[in-house]
């Protein structure tokens, strides 16, 4: 269709303004509209898929019917801009903005400390306002609920949750005052004063909420919903037409003309399918104007639903229906109900509809197989007229197909009302609580003869066990005429575990886990049916105990730190709890990220073209398809690179783009330069290239190792003599340990924008990247020009962990190219999947272990060896290798010890430094031999790494002398903060009497030795301006990326020019200002830049000095004034030279850090054995980090990184095909933390009393750290697996890799049902998925 034809104008309100599209392209979301088209760029991109809440926006609707507005919540990336007509948007920066006034919920989550690198802030706004909107006094589910559909990657979510606790009505307890000095938790001492614990926030400052000032539904848009007569809109895109008819009848028609063209109601399934899957749609229409769609009406029997009810009408309808009639007529309602609170998030539930999640037909649907199993119907209209169909096994044919025709619609849908005597349950599991596909789910209903167990009627569904909803008609005939109990169950099992079978290689992998629990759901189920014919007295039988749902209410935690001493200037800022000096404007939308950067005229977009194969040779690259396309203006490849065509970092050489030959599937190949964003990607998607596949690709550690495929050099230590002393111990033990690999998920992708300047070769480049030098170095090169010629900008970054420093150079050196070679600016910004295909994240572990230890539970000799999966280039592997062997001994003292550690290469995309730089994997195999020794002895794993740790002036393996003292101090605080004995105590109280559910226990210390073991990198410089008016500009060479780093060097500079912080502003980091700069890494970016800025304003205070004397009662405009006009320099550099460290790799010695960093964490969790499921119940953290500069960064510094290791060990997996293609690309198959993964009590305690020569002000640093002690919740996972493992008489050390996914700790429970399943041989069948 001809994007010439008129269509209709599309008429809405965004933040109160009227906006009329004449040309509204039905492919073009309202995220792009909103960022590209108004330039209102607090709405962020995050996935693209709905996936990660960044793009939040509210959607308000009038209602004619009713009279009322309804506001919902909603992924702007996912709403189509042409079904927007009528309706009143509101985005962030029409909440409230700093220029007017900022909005209750901006300021709470800025001030309760909710933002860090503040990516995520905008959509977690939008989400509780939106809440607000419809409830200005929410309960905590209401919050935890709202905010359920976002993540965030920085903050840990406790200060989110706790700043957006203070609109909580709902408790009389001091609960709800901030944080939590509350009756739960008196100070010991009575006659210490209550107020002298120092608080995060003061509540009392809050602004209060006032729903009379909210902005009011536009009455244009009340008028025009009124109007009686609606009108078929039609809009005319590029490729496709969109038309949202008016009536029932006019729809039937249109799919009867056009059969082919989907129905868009929520866009959540389309929408994925057009953006991810490059279908294309001639005709899309849009039923959300037809009313019958919508309409809810009751009979006798049951309900009518419309299909176009989103699925969050429909479980309020639900909820309004379980209050108004007996409990036995509305079994099916309330097991629906279930299922929809856990059915994707609100944003998603609040668009989709109930017509098109049944129509979609996906294999894992919730709502299917229990409705299916509710015999529900539907009610089916076409050109050939009305039918109702059952939703049966007969109506779900194959993946994503029914037995509707391509004209039936899909009008509403019968839940009927149960019988007396008649029970739904619904059951799932998913690989996170909320906000996930599940990956088993069920409907199961059952009907009993009045009064008895005989069972008249049962109906068994399943989703996620084959290519869609399937039902157990055999399992089902076994149990009906029969009386509910153990024998005909038990036949029920094994029925079902022959009906349902999954082959070995089965799509989505879990074959063995799937199965298991097809059947512990089935047991699940048995459980609630037991409880409930004993409730109505059928039976009296003693019933197996009542599975309960796993806890989950969030309680308010403690956040200990010592307050400043009295004697400190209130001016001074240093020691404080001050918020992130970002924080409102991150809250409102107005910070600024690379992205958000306006676009320049002629602005040209990249997208880059990836391999295919993992190894093989390009035979040839053909783009003249791709500039033929419209929009496309330019394709770079190798060949047009003017300078080096490889980017170098510590004398190793990583291909810009590969010329010859692909080592990785995703390994960039060429780039295509358009005049938008989607032009370029189709351009993109248009480039053929040939291949000719290499023998023999090598993916795995083991195949590395078999091939020696090792990127050199291979590093070894070893102190005392280890082979004599295994000759000496009582016992030795083997064992090994597999560790997964991590994705940064930085919430910002990949973003940066080349622009010429237009003379003398001089470019801008605004990046997102943690080493700014590094990139204007290697732009420099690539182009063949001096670095004086380029100029490196960072404002902030939204994440990185690790992720933004050497793709990221190689990213903007390809972007120069096309800069350079168009002579325009050029934006590259990565969609998610292209990020997490590309760029690579945290190494995987093979780890080997031999340890020799006494019967007492002494460790004197361990032979570890590390195997990394480097992937196909260098990149930062050797370093990492090296970091591991260093910190291979963590907290314990063993004689004799050797380490081996390789990075082996493979054709998998390059790993790079991830937060924790390989220490996590390290210590986790450390800590996992020393568990073992505990399971051999038959001890708590706790006293033998008290027997083992460092006592006494110290020396590590690598001849490093310390003192011990604060480890050991965080420890023994640790215990008693956390009440280890008692508590241990209860735990073990607890599993004795359950038998499904177990509770377990770990407590895990940490050593972290911070600074670069590379000595050149530990220096920093900054420059520091103060103008005539008295105002200070600071300037350093960190970045801004949610560690609070700009925060505390305002602080710093506070201190040491005795003026107050809102006189310092601290713009961007750029190479102008401060040259040769470090990378912001290795948790050293404060001790660092902190000493810089320190230095240059100690210099300018010194040279105010005269002046001061001269005037000491002035104020500090007036001396700042005078020394300008006596000519003294108001500008002065600052340099810290770092200290010299170094690590002597022949030797085995050195002193390859400046100091360690000391902490202890005790996690508590409760597993459910039957599914995998788990919480975390508890979790203590005590730190030692010297005197903290900022308590409050530093408190979300340790929160945040404690969520990001409790991810890496329990959650996230990366999977691979066979063929190295990477399936997990966003976050709906890779699942990071979110709020449902928080401690439900989250302690945080700071060592007090401790001091730190060696950095500044006494601090110490603090990001990584304690990443490692989300290692706790694995080995308290592991505990409570054992305590499943040893009711059925299993004892001593058991295998279980991490992350200790619910897939791996059910196996491992080794309950009845997973003994059931038949193991299939590895080498027997080609599995779906590879173990990296």
């Amino acid at each position: 269709m001809s994007a010439g034809k008129e269509g209709n104008t599309l008429c809405f309100f965004i933040n109160g303004k009227k906006v009329t599209e004449k040309h509204a392209d039905p492919e073009t979301m309202l995220l792009s509209f909103l960022r590209e088209k108004l330039r209102l760029t607090g709405t962020k991109y995050g996935c693209g898929g709905g996936g990660c809440g960044a793009c939040t926006v509210m959607v308000s609707r009038y209602q004619p019917a009713t009279k009322t507005v309804v506001h919902h919540a909603a992924n702007a990336c996912l709403l189509p801009l042409c079904q927007l007509h009528g309706a009143a948007v509101t985005t962030v920066e029409g909440v409230g903005s700093s220029r007017t006034r900022i909005h209750p919920v901006q300021e709470r989550i800025a001030k309760a400390h909710g933002s860090q690198c503040g990516f995520c802030t905008p959509g977690m706004v939008m989400a509780v306002y939106a809440l607000l909107r419809n409830k200005p006094q929410p309960s905590m589910d209401d919050i935890t609920l709202a905010l359920a559909g976002n993540l965030c990657r920085c903050t840990g979510y406790r200060p989110i949750v706790d700043g957006c606790r203070t609109f909580c009505q709902e408790t009389n307890c001091c609960q709800t005052t901030g944080v939590g000095n509350c009756c739960l938790n008196r100070v010991e001492n009575p006659e210490q004063p209550q107020h002298e614990k120092p608080q995060l926030f003061d509540k009392e400052e809050f602004l209060p909420l006032d729903p009379t000032q909210e902005l009011i539904f536009p009455p244009e848009l009340i008028l025009m919903a009124e109007t009686t007569d609606p009108q078929t809109l039609t809009f005319h895109g590029e490729r496709t037409t969109w038309v949202s008819p008016a009536s029932l009848e006019e729809l039937v028609q249109l799919k009867t003309r056009r059969p082919e063209a989907p129905l868009v109601m929520g866009n959540t399934n389309i929408g994925p399918d057009i953006k991810f899957k490059g279908v294309v749609h001639p005709l899309i229409i849009s039923p959300t104007r037809v009313t019958e769609l919508f309409e809810v009406s009751q009979t006798p029997q049951g309900v009518w639903v419309g299909a176009g009810c989103s699925l969050s009408e429909v479980r309020s309808l639900l909820e309004k229906l379980l209050l108004q009639f007996l409990e036995e007529k509305t079994e099916l309602f309330r097991a629906l109900s279930l299922q929809l609170g856990n059915l994707g998030s609100q944003q998603i539930r609040n668009v989709a509809s109930l017509g098109g999640n049944i129509a979609s037909a996906y294999p894992n649907s919730d709502l299917n197989p229990v409705l299916a199993a509710g015999n529900c119907r539907v009610s089916i209209l076409s050109g050939g007229g009305r039918r109702e169909v059952p939703l049966n096994q007969d109506f779900f044919v194959g993946f994503g197909k029914t037995i509707l025709k391509p004209e039936d619609i899909v009008v509403s849908v019968f839940i009927p009302f149960s019988r007396k005597g008649e029970f739904v349950g619904a059951f799932r599991q998913a690989p996170r609580k909320e906000t996930s596909f599940p990956t088993v789910t069920t409907g199961m209903r059952v009907f009993f003869s009045e009064g008895s167990r005989l069972v008249q009627d049962v109906s068994l569904y399943y989703g996620g066990v084959g290519p869609t909803t399937v039902s157990a008609p055999k399992t089902c005939a076994a149990i009906i005429g029969r009386p509910w109990n153990d024998e005909t169950l038990s036949r029920a099992y094994d029925v079902l575990l022959n009906e349902l079978v999954l082959p070995p290689s089965a799509p989505g992998g879990k074959v063995e886990f799937r199965r298991s629990l097809t059947l512990s759901l089935l047991f699940k189920f048995n459980l609630e049916v037991l409880q409930k014919l004993r409730e109505m007295n059928v039976i009296t039988d003693e019933l197996p105990e009542k599975v309960l749902p796993l806890p989950r209410e969030i309680q308010p935690g403690l956040q200990e730190f010592q307050p400043v001493s009295k004697t400190q200037s209130d001016q001074d800022p240093v020691g404080r709890p001050i918020m992130h000096r970002s924080a409102i404007s991150q809250a409102t939308g107005e910070a600024v990220y690379c992205d958000d950067i306006p676009r320049t005229d002629d602005e040209l977009f990249l997208v880059l073209v990836t391999s295919s194969r993992a190894h093989a040779k390009i035979t040839s690259l053909d783009a003249s398809e791709a500039l033929q396309l419209p929009g496309v203006v330019d394709v770079i490849t190798a060949k047009d690179v003017p300078g080096k065509k490889v980017c170098s970092f510590f004398g190793n050489d990583e291909e810009l783009l590969a010329e010859s030959q692909v080592s990785c599937i995703g390994q960039m190949l060429c780039a295509v330069v358009a005049d938008t964003r989607a032009h370029a990607k189709r351009g993109a998607a248009a480039v053929k290239i040939s291949y000719e596949d290499l023998p023999e690709p090598v993916f795995t550690i083991e195949e590395a190792v078999a091939k020696s495929s090792f990127f050199k050099p291979l590093r070894s230590i070893e102190r005392g003599n280890v082979t004599e002393a295994f000759r000496n111990v009582d016992q030795i033990y083997e064992g090994e340990v597999r560790m997964g690999g991590q994705e940064h998920f930085y919430m910002e992708t990949q973003s940066m924008l080349v622009v010429p300047v237009g003379e003398e070769t001089e470019f801008n480049v605004y990046i997102s990247t943690q080493w700014p030098t590094l990139t204007q170095d290697a732009v420099a090169e690539t182009l063949n020009i001096p670095s004086n010629r380029v100029t490196c900008h960072v404002k902030r970054l939204g994440g990185a962990f690790g992720g933004k420093v050497l793709k990221t150079s190689i990213l903007a050196c390809i972007t120069s190219v096309a800069a350079w070679k168009t002579n325009h600016a050029v934006r590259c910004v990565l969609e998610r999947g292209e990020d997490m295909l590309i760029t690579g994240g945290r190494h995987p572990v093979l780890g080997k272990y031999k340890v020799g230890f006494m019967n007492d539970g002494r460790i004197r000799a361990a032979d570890l060896q590390y195997y990394t999966n480097a992937g196909s280039t260098v990149d930062e592997s050797v370093l990492v290798v090296e970091k591991i062997m260093l910190h291979m001994d963590n907290a314990y003292n063993i004689p004799n010890l050797r380490g081996h550690a390789a990075a082996c290469r493979t054709n998998l995309p390059s790993n790079t430094a991830f937060r924790g730089f390989g220490v996590p994997q390290s210590i986790m195999v450390v800590e996992n031999m020393v568990e073992d020794v505990a399971m051999v002895l038959g001890r708590p794993a706790d006293q033998i790494r008290e027997i083992n740790m460092y006592k006494g002036p110290s020396a590590t393996h690598y001849k490093f002398e310390f003192s011990p003292e604060n480890l050991l101090r965080c420890w023994e605080e640790c215990k008693f903060k956390c009440e280890y004995s008692s508590r241990r105590r209860a735990v073990e109280q607890f599993n004795l009497q359950s038998r499904w559910k177990k509770r377990g226990m770990s407590i895990v210390p940490i050593k972290y030795g911070i600074a670069f073991a590379e000595s050149f990198l530990n220096q920093a410089a900054a420059l520091v301006h103060i103008y005539k008016d008295g105002s200070v500009l600071v300037s350093h060479g960190g970045t801004e990326m949610g560690q609070g780093i700009h925060t505390k060097m305002q602080q710093v500079a506070s201190r040491e020019l005795h003026i107050a912080p809102s006189k310092i502003y601290i713009s961007e980091t750029s190479t102008s200002s401060v040259p040769n700069t470090c990378p912001s890494a290795a948790s050293f970016g404060t001790d660092a830049n902190g000493m810089a800025v320190k230095n240059a304003c100690e210099t300018l205070y010194q040279r105010l000095e005269p002046i001061r004397k001269k005037n000491p009662k002035g104020s500090w405009e007036s001396w700042t004034t005078a020394a300008y006009f006596e000519k003294i320099s108001l500008s002065a550099t600052g340099f810290y030279r770092g200290p010299d460290l170094y690590m002597d790799w022949d030797k085995m010695e050195g002193q390859p850090y400046a100091y360690f960093t000391y902490g202890a964490c005790c996690c508590e969790v409760e597993l459910d054995c039957l599914t995998g499921d788990y919480r975390t119940v508890r979790t203590d953290i005590v730190v030692d980090i010297g005197r903290s500069v900022n308590p409050s960064v530093d408190i979300g510094q340790i929160e945040g990184a404690f969520m990001q290791g409790l991810g890496l060990f329990t959650m996230e997996e990366l999977k691979f095909s066979p063929s190295g293609l990477l399936y997990t690309r966003g976050p709906s198959q890779y699942k990071i933390p979110a709020v449902c993964d928080v401690p439900l009590r989250f302690n945080i305690y700071l060592l007090p009393d401790t001091h730190n020569p060696h950095a500044i002000y006494s601090s110490k640093g603090i990001g990584e750290p304690v990443l490692f002690l989300g290692s706790s919740a694995f080995f308290a996972i592991k505990d409570a697996v054992s305590a499943a493992r040893s009711d059925s008489g299993l004892l001593g050390p058991f295998s279980l890799d991490s992350p200790a996914t619910p897939e791996r700790a059910c196996l491992a429970c080794n309950s009845p049902f997973t003994q059931k399943i038949p193991a299939n041989k590895p080498g027997s069948f080609k599995p779906w998925a590879l173990n990296i």
